[in-house]
């Protein structure tokens, strides 16, 4: 379907020219930061050079000193301790966290992920008997519990404590936990409420060694698993969040532990060097390896089999065991995209046979056989192919459970909000959200949502947009724009890949389409001697325009391609139109 192209506005150029003479770089880049409201040197200063001393005290979130009291008290008394998390990427890293921590101080310590088919998502009474079946006196919980109203008083009723360390949106009732350490709470001052599940670990632990005048250096070692965590959770790449993420990756690419290292080694991203017997990557990872190199694998532990898995592999320090854990992972992954692609040819068939289906401003689709595990990966499938709020449930013991996925400026929360006198369960994002409901309030479900989409919904936001950072001209383009613009990395929500718009150039030589459904060419631009070398995935259907002879318009990202060991800028080409 065609995009739109919208080109974000400078609100202040004398800002924008202050910070291009004082920082000495183009004023497009400085266009770039006044537009991520970074408007002085000293902001310049702290965006382009992250500092750790930067992070906020742990100890302003709201109840972390209740956390941290009530975490000292069972250590001192020897109780047990379960460190339990959702068995998604976040919740799992974020165990591995805190579990790989606290063990350091206390022996008596366990932790739980929830099997995704009996138990289901958050809290669950069978962790609740469990926990009490073998002494278990108190549990902190991550990247889930601030929903878990009747699941937290019936541990209560059992003499089970919880502290409860989340970052979803809480209801409007809180449960009766020993501590809620969640910066989305109306009542909590933290400067910074987008951490990621594993991000509030790591807040937890940073508290914990201030507490004990212990060395924040020693935490560092952590931060591998902080920068997944807010890569694959999607969590914007802001504030903390672009502090945590760029040092994490730093670690990660520097000495990332066993269980990252083995991951990699099945992506083909490794190699042992032959100057010494060290791994070494054979490119430098990024944002984007983790959103589809590791977040996929380790999600697939507990899509396929066991998250539990995940938690082992990502504790383990034994390079071997961890390879045995990486392959059953891998292979784990392989069934999971099998699994994928089937489900996802049968909805979007079923799409296709229905002319109110396809004609719908929303998807929602219920099949009782499809596998529990991959219905969010379809979700968001289905909603990049018709880009409308999306609805995909299957059915597990008995209950109905599903994952949504929206489009830009839609909140699924609050639509499956609106609809929740038919669910028993639901929680999530403005973008993603996770639901359970009794099969025999399906169908009032399902109408109520169609009908809240359908008056709430724009025919802006039914259309897919790209968003241009700013029009240049190829002239500008050089190696020393290219080396500032990288250090904006690590890219992600709230800090995206900038997409420039040129205007009026024409291709150099003859197009080619490589592959299935790819273009590849050169293009120039009258008034520049410059010529740069052009890819543009699935954009075949673009051939006509560019092998014109005419100019077009072109969105792009600015990116550097290296191969056999030459390194050349290049276009990575967002769409493809006729001059305007």
């Amino acid at each position: 379907m065609d995009k739109r192209w919208v080109v974000k506005t400078i609100n202040d150029e004398n800002t924008v020219d202050k910070l291009a003479q004082s920082l000495n770089i183009d004023h497009i880049l400085a266009c770039l930061l006044e537009q991520r409201k970074i408007l002085t040197f000293s902001e310049a200063k702290d965006f382009f050079r992250p500092s750790l001393d930067s992070l906020h005290d742990p100890f302003l979130i709201k109840d972390m000193d209740k956390a941290v009291k009530r975490i000292e008290e069972a250590i001192s008394n020897g109780e047990r301790i379960l460190v339990y998390g959702d068995y998604d990427v976040d919740g799992t890293t974020a165990v591995a966290l805190v579990y790989s921590f606290l063990k350091d101080f206390h022996e008596n310590l366990e932790f739980y992920i929830p099997d995704r088919e009996k138990e289901g998502y958050g809290i669950s009474n069978t962790a609740i008997d469990y926990a009490k079946s073998t002494n278990i006196s108190l549990i902190i919980s991550l990247d889930c519990g601030i929903k878990a109203n009747k699941q937290i008083t019936y541990a209560k009723e059992k003499g089970i404590d919880f502290v409860v360390c989340d970052h979803h949106r809480p209801g409007i009732e809180l449960p009766p936990a020993v501590a809620i350490v969640d910066p989305k709470q109306p009542e909590c001052k933290y400067p910074y409420d987008e951490l990621s599940g594993c991000g509030l670990g790591f807040k937890l632990a940073q508290a914990f060694y201030k507490n004990r005048n212990l060395p924040f250096n020693d935490l560092e070692r952590f931060l591998d698993l902080v920068v997944v965590s807010i890569a694959a959770d999607v969590v914007p790449i802001t504030g903390e969040n672009r502090i945590l993420a760029y040092y994490g990756l730093k670690r990660l690419n520097l000495d990332p532990r066993p269980g990252f290292e083995s991951i990699l080694f099945y992506s083909n991203v490794l190699r042992k060097s032959k100057a010494c017997d060290k791994t070494v990557f054979t490119k430098e990872i990024n944002i984007n390896d983790l959103v589809f190199l590791i977040g996929p694998r380790i999600n697939a532990a507990g899509r396929i089999h066991e998250a539990k898995k995940a938690v082992e592999l990502l504790v383990c320090e034994e390079m071997k065991q961890t390879h045995e854990l990486s392959q059953n992972i891998n292979d784990n992954n392989i069934e999971r995209r099998s699994l994928d692609s089937k489900i996802t040819q049968q909805a979007l068939q079923m799409i296709r046979m229905d002319d109110m289906l396809r004609d719908s401003k929303s998807t929602i689709l219920f099949d009782k056989n499809w596998h529990k595990g991959v219905i969010g990966i379809v979700a968001s499938r289905l909603m990049e192919t018709y880009y409308r709020p999306t609805v995909i449930l299957t059915e597990s013991q008995g209950v109905i459970t599903g994952s949504a996925r929206s489009v830009k400026d839609f909140d699924i929360y609050n639509a499956i909000d609106a609809c929740s006198e038919y669910l028993d369960h639901f929680g999530g994002h403005k973008y993603a959200a996770g639901l359970s409901l009794n099969p025999k309030n399906y169908k009032d479900f399902k109408n109520a949502f169609i009908k809240y989409v359908e008056d709430t919904i724009t025919d802006k936001m039914l259309t897919p947009e790209i968003e241009i950072d700013a029009e240049v001209s190829l002239s500008i383009i050089t190696d020393r724009f290219f080396n500032i613009l990288r250090q904006f990395e690590p890219f992600g929500p709230g800090n995206l890949v900038p997409v420039f718009i040129a205007k009026n150039v024409k291709a150099k030589g003859v197009p080619r389409i490589v592959g299935s459904s790819h273009l590849k060419f050169n293009v120039v631009q009258k008034g520049s001697s410059k010529e740069f070398p052009v890819i543009a995935f699935q954009q075949a259907k673009h051939y006509e325009i560019v092998a014109s002879g005419r100019e077009f318009d072109i969105a792009f990202c600015l990116e550097e391609n290296n191969w056999n060991g030459k390194k050349t800028l290049q276009f990575n080409i967002k769409d493809i139109r006729r001059a305007t």
